[in-house]
């Protein structure tokens, strides 16, 4: 892909997405970005297949019953506070060099939700419960694509293994209140509060490179280095999203947070904890949303829809015929290539930008499945269907 067309895919302004988990060196606290290393992350097939049995299983998730009515915060913080996790990442052969991390009890088999890039940076992996006694984990499953990872506690006894339940987070609405607890700067057992402040955003996936995750959540609850991993809870307790980002000049927590919500964890985790990995449905195009530039430019009235300017070679997008762009035009100051399909519609879903592609394949769609495009070629509106394939290695296009 030609650098124009990557510059017009990353387009993020004088801000930048900062993964926040806590590096120290002594007491010197600053926000990091550990190096990726492709495939499972700090665990060998080996490793998997030294594990028990237990390792491999989903277990029992939580069984309660949420509040019919919000809690208080102090509530919030008293039923949830034992699910919640500080993950040590040390280097053995350096006392003084750590990274701290969150995450919270999944199952009753020991499994662990944190993000990826708090683990993707080798070294041990220990996991630190709320009474301070420490189980050594092992990591059983990441995604670099949505930035979940999977630990696994063989040691913990069952009676400290209580499991946070999963909402539905296709429901939460803007204004709804939120917590966020985690083990800010190494501070384990910290609540912050704040509210969603906004659903189905899209932000850069740090470790895995053109890709980016969508549906996320956005809060002004005051995320810093060591909540990655934690949970964002509603008021009833439940796992909403798990804290992953935040949007900062600076690398200090400025009033905007992400987090990568439950449904993604409920389609992605399992597959984590059986295999190792998830399969992305990819389609295996690039390109830059519509603009009213770039719809004048076509003679199109509206400005809606994607338009493809590079097909993958040998992707699904290519197999099924979408065309790229062969025109080099510049439009609004910045160069584009014009000339290619523009897909306005997928299973008869109205598509404005690529956000909606990318929220739709991640929820509804997967690897194998059909996908029925409606795109404008040559000013023609017409039908294309594509099978879904698996996404490649992360140098790819989306």
């Amino acid at each position: 892909m030609n650098k124009a067309i990557l510059a017009a895919l990353i387009i993020l302004g004088a801000v930048a997405i900062f993964f926040v988990y806590s590096q120290f060196n002594d007491v010197n606290f600053k926000v990091g970005t550990p190096p990726f290393v492709g495939g499972l992350l700090n665990t060998s097939v080996s490793q998997r297949q030294g594990l028990d049995n237990n390792a491999f299983k989903v277990g029992q998730v939580s069984t309660a019953q949420a509040s019919n009515s919000e809690l208080t915060l102090p509530e919030l913080f008293v039923k949830v506070e034992k699910s919640v996790v500080q993950i040590t990442d040390s280097d053995e052969t350096n006392a003084h060099d750590s990274r701290l991390g969150s995450g919270f009890v999944y199952d009753n088999n020991g499994h662990i939700i944190t993000n990826n890039h708090v683990v993707s940076g080798g070294g041990r992996l220990d996991v630190t419960f709320l009474d301070g006694t420490v189980y050594r984990a092992t990591l059983i499953g990441s995604d670099p694509f949505t930035d979940l990872a999977v630990l696994y506690v063989k040691e913990a006894p069952r009676e400290k293994l209580v499991p946070l339940p999963l909402a539905d987070s296709s429901k939460i609405r803007v204004g709804e209140e939120v917590a966020a607890i985690g083990n800010p700067f190494g501070l384990s057992g910290s609540m912050t509060a704040g509210i969603v402040s906004g659903v189905g955003r899209l932000i850069p996936s740090q470790e895995a490179g053109n890709f980016s995750i969508p549906d996320v959540i956005q809060t002004d609850a005051p995320i810093n280095p060591g909540n990655s991993g934690g949970p964002l809870l509603n008021m009833r307790g439940e796992v909403i999203g798990i804290n992953s980002a935040i949007f900062s000049t600076t690398g200090q927590f400025a009033g905007v947070g992400f987090a990568i919500p439950s449904d993604t964890m409920t389609k992605v985790v399992p597959s984590l904890i059986t295999t190792g990995s998830f399969q992305h449905p990819w389609l295996g195009v690039a390109g830059r949303d519509m603009t009213p530039g770039i719809a004048e430019h076509l003679g199109l009235k509206e400005p809606r829809g994607f338009l493809v300017m590079d097909v993958v070679a040998g992707s699904p997008a290519e197999k099924a015929g979408i065309r790229r762009g062969n025109q080099d035009a510049t439009v609004d100051g910045v160069p584009i290539k014009l000339g290619g399909d523009v897909i306005i519609g997928v299973d008869n879903k109205t598509v404005r930008k690529i956000d909606d592609i990318l929220v739709y394949l991640q929820r509804e769609k997967a690897v194998g499945d059909e996908l029925q495009l409606t795109i404008l070629r040559e000013g023609q509106q017409m039908q294309i269907t594509a099978v879904l394939g698996a996404r490649p290695n992360q140098q790819e296009s989306p």
